[in-house]
């Protein structure tokens, strides 16, 4: 159990040792010379020896007293380097900030904000652990992390907020072989009777109900033959031969030879990453980084 009012004894005692003079001490101090000779009389009996000699000429170090000044200045130190670990604890400046994204976040804007955020705050440890997009809002209200990089929009629920940081336009990734494959654009309407290849629900509820209020928009209901948690595995899908995939445009850049990813002539956009954060748990960095985010500050590539 930490002795406070030890504490505050030797810090008197170090005042003095090192001014040698009980008024000039106290005037440092902000306090009455008496009440000080006391706290150090205090001490004295405490450890039973005598830590000054006082004379006119002030106040002299005995050998004892000599003796533990440079252990009294150690814990003096030490004291100090707690106090400013609870300030920069409370300031968010150190501490751990949990992260929880989704594999494509990881690969994209997550790298680039780790980055600026260890710059900022260089005592800050970021821990980012795997989710899905489902995971993301339980997360959360449960204070398991205090940021969420995944698929979400619309009502999260109470003090939730989000912040899209990429929208993507929507394509179709199709078999090289297949009919429509030699098209320069495909319109929605056009794969009605087709096999899809759909992200799972369960993964990302949002996402998924946005692509099958898409097809619904264009006069039908998609026909789902296979359900896969990644747009990784869409394309592994297609390519495999087992149906066609709505996914972002941007993985045309990953389709192995013998898919393909054509542009739908309908301009669908499709919030591929948000940040996610819960307002009734209180993070000082995280409050900085989403206010920097909003500034366009903190991430080059959001909002493509």
């Amino acid at each position: 159990m930490i002795n406070f009012r030890l504490i505050r004894h030797l810090w008197l005692f170090l005042v003095v040792a090192e001014e040698k003079n009980f008024r000039k001490a106290a005037l440092r101090l902000g306090m009455s010379q008496p009440p000080l000779t006391e706290q150090i009389q205090v001490l004295e009996q405490a450890l039973k020896v005598k830590l000054f000699e006082r004379s006119r000429r002030g106040a002299q170090l005995t050998p004892v007293g000599a003796a533990i000044v440079p252990a009294v200045q150690k814990l003096a130190e030490h004291l100090q380097r707690l106090e400013l670990a609870v300030r920069e604890a409370v300031a968010g400046q150190s501490g751990v900030l949990t992260i929880g994204a989704i594999t494509p976040a990881m690969l994209d804007v997550l790298p680039e904000i780790i980055q600026k955020i260890k710059a900022q705050y260089p005592r800050l440890t970021v821990s980012v652990k795997e989710i899905d997009s489902v995971e993301a809002i339980p997360a959360l209200v449960a204070g398991d992390i205090d940021l969420a990089f995944a698929r979400l929009e619309g009502g999260l629920g109470e003090n939730i907020q989000a912040l899209p940081l990429i929208e993507e336009r929507l394509a179709v990734a199709l078999p090289r072989s297949h009919p429509l494959a030699g098209r320069q654009r495909i319109g929605l309407a056009s794969l009605a009777e087709m096999d899809f290849i759909m992200f799972s629900r369960h993964v990302s509820p949002v996402y998924f109900d946005s692509l099958i209020a898409s097809c619904q928009a264009a006069g039908f209901s998609p026909r789902i033959v296979h359900e896969v948690r990644s747009v990784a595995s869409q394309i592994a899908f297609v390519g495999c031969g087992q149906g066609i995939a709505l996914v972002p445009a941007a993985l045309k850049k990953l389709a192995p030879d013998n898919v393909v990813v054509k542009s739908l002539r309908e301009k669908l956009n499709v919030v591929t990453t948000a940040m996610a954060w819960n307002t009734a748990r209180a993070n000082p960095v995280r409050d900085a980084m989403i206010a920097q985010m909003r500034d366009g500050r903190f991430i080059s590539r959001a909002n493509r």
